[in-house]
């Protein structure tokens, strides 16, 4: 097996691509920058919001009391849970020729419709967004522009602020979890306030720990890691691990660690791709709506245990081996048993559900694997055959 240093120190570096990102305001207090950066980019803002959180917040009170003083007028569009091609339809059709900025304010899945809206709404004629998902319809190339779009997040765990893909479901038999994905949908600006996560629920911020967590770590074994996406994962581990503490009533001590972590996950994610824990994760929130932050904590541990079953049975050599080593360092652990071990005291400790409170059972396990194949899983550091796909699955029940 390949030790990590074998890894860092080869002779030459392969070719590898990074590609563009957004401009990036971290830190407390910068939510107040917010309003200029609308200004420099338009006139006519739509916000995209959640269905209601955000704006019961202060902040919400302020954005829109300081857009009315400086005579903005607005627009606002709310979307209930993940969004559906229905929803981005409704908001492209509703708002056409009246924006002229998006700026996408909560969760990744306000994030993601906000992207969508954005790249639909700059077409020079109208199109729905299943004309560009990735394996649905026609998959038509985008050719843009978008409208310029601002990503603020309030939840910290998809990275989508750092993301060129907006991630759009259709739940339900027959449905799907599928990404418009362009370099032109790119925010021009990503505002990451760390106070803008204190009204989170706990619910939702350890689901969404875990969701950046998982992005960390296959970003970190995939075939497609490079020396600056290795560096900035352990970095974005070393903060996640100081900040995370599900045992505790407040799960997280550290809200910029943690917002640093998952915009760090989203960079990465962009530059490697995922694994194999989000190639089973679409299937399950597309036919059985559970959240995609939760499935991603349920199914972290033992699919990590596969993976590395899988590479010590069939390609012992492969570097991926010494990344899981290496991220046990990092979160405190002895090696890779002690790693999932740990993932799965996490996952009891953040309350995640089995499977089986889905209503999924073993009967479901030949659909889910047969729709799991997506991109995500050209990324997984090791190929998995479906006998492995569905001991993962059994694991989870």
């Amino acid at each position: 097996m390949k030790t990590l240093a074998q890894s860092y120190n080869q002779s030459l570096i392969s070719p590898f691509n990074m590609t563009q990102l957004p401009q990036i305001c971290f830190g407390n207090g910068v939510f107040s920058q917010l309003v200029s950066h609308i200004i420099r980019w338009g006139k006519r803002p739509l916000l995209v919001t959640g269905a209601s959180s955000f704006r019961k917040t202060p902040q919400w009170s302020t954005l829109t009391e300081e857009l009315t003083h400086v005579g903005i007028t607005y627009e606002t569009y709310a979307i209930a849970g993940e969004p559906t091609p229905d929803q981005v339809d409704q908001a492209v059709t509703q708002f056409s020729g009246q924006v002229d900025v998006v700026v996408g304010l909560g969760g990744g899945s306000a994030l993601d419709a906000a992207k969508a809206i954005a790249g639909l709404l700059g077409l020079p004629e109208p199109f729905a967004v299943r004309d560009f998902l990735e394996g649905v319809g026609v998959e038509r190339a985008y050719t843009g522009p978008s409208l310029p779009f601002i990503a603020v997040p309030t939840t910290a765990g998809t990275g989508s602020e750092l993301t060129k893909n907006a991630v759009i479901t259709q739940h339900g038999a027959g449905g799907f979890k599928k990404s418009f994905r362009d370099d032109q949908l790119l925010a021009k600006v990503a505002i990451v306030d760390p106070e803008l996560l204190h009204s989170c629920p706990r619910s939702v911020m350890v689901a969404n720990a875990m969701d950046a967590l998982t992005q960390l770590i296959e970003s970190y074994t995939s075939p497609k890691a490079n020396p600056m996406t290795l560096a900035l994962v352990e970095s974005g581990l070393t903060h996640f691990v100081a900040a995370f503490d599900p045992s505790q009533v407040q799960p997280v001590n550290d809200y910029a660690g943690i917002a640093y972590a998952a915009m760090i996950s989203g960079l990465c994610l962009a530059q490697t791709g995922l694994g194999a824990v989000h190639g089973i994760a679409s299937p399950l929130g597309a036919y059985f709506s559970i959240p995609h932050g939760e499935a991603c904590g349920i199914l972290l541990a033992d699919t990590t245990a596969v993976n590395v079953a899988a590479m010590h049975a069939r390609d012992l050599d492969n570097v991926a081996l010494c990344r899981y080593h290496k991220v046990a360092e990092l979160l405190g652990c002895g090696g890779t048993h002690e790693l999932v071990a740990l993932m799965h005291q996490w996952q009891c400790e953040a309350q995640l559900p089995s499977l089986s409170s889905f209503g999924i059972t073993e009967q479901d396990f030949a659909s889910i694997v047969a729709a799991s194949g997506g991109n995500s899983m050209k990324t997984n550091p090791i190929k998995l055959s479906p006998d492995e796909l569905e001991a993962i699955l059994l694991a989870c029940i």
